[in-house]
């Protein structure tokens, strides 16, 4: 093996090397700075201050507004206001406060009245 046989010296090779090297990392950095990648949880960020945004407003409205809560039973939902009013007053009589306080605990825990299923079309 003779040296001279081969026709180029060797560092033509070690240039053609660090010329490919450089052209690499400029077209790593060309598409680096012209790719533009969304943050990772980006979306997921989005919908759960969505969600967060929905369930404050439900929350805003089941205590400012009166609903019902179980209409079959007669349970209702009232503003906070409102309850507070009635506390108030209850409160100028505990015995009596107390036993409608029973009262309602039981009228809500009670079974509920059987409905008669409605007839299929098909009977």
């Amino acid at each position: 093996m003779n040296p001279e046989t081969t026709g180029k010296p060797v560092w033509y090779f070690g240039i053609n090397f660090v010329v490919a090297c450089l052209l690499f990392v400029a077209l790593v950095v060309v598409v680096k700075f012209s790719v533009s990648v969304p943050a990772i949880d980006a979306d997921r960020a989005a919908v759960r201050t969505k969600a967060l945004a929905e369930i404050r407003a439900a929350e805003a409205t089941a205590l400012n507004t009166a609903g019902w809560v179980d209409q079959d039973r007669g349970i209702v939902r009232l503003p906070i206001a409102t309850a507070l009013q009635l506390s108030e007053s209850a409160a100028r009589n505990p015995a009596a406060a107390r036993a409608d306080l029973i009262a309602r605990a039981e009228k809500a825990a009670a079974p509920l009245p059987k409905t008669v299923p409605k007839p299929s079309a098909f009977e």
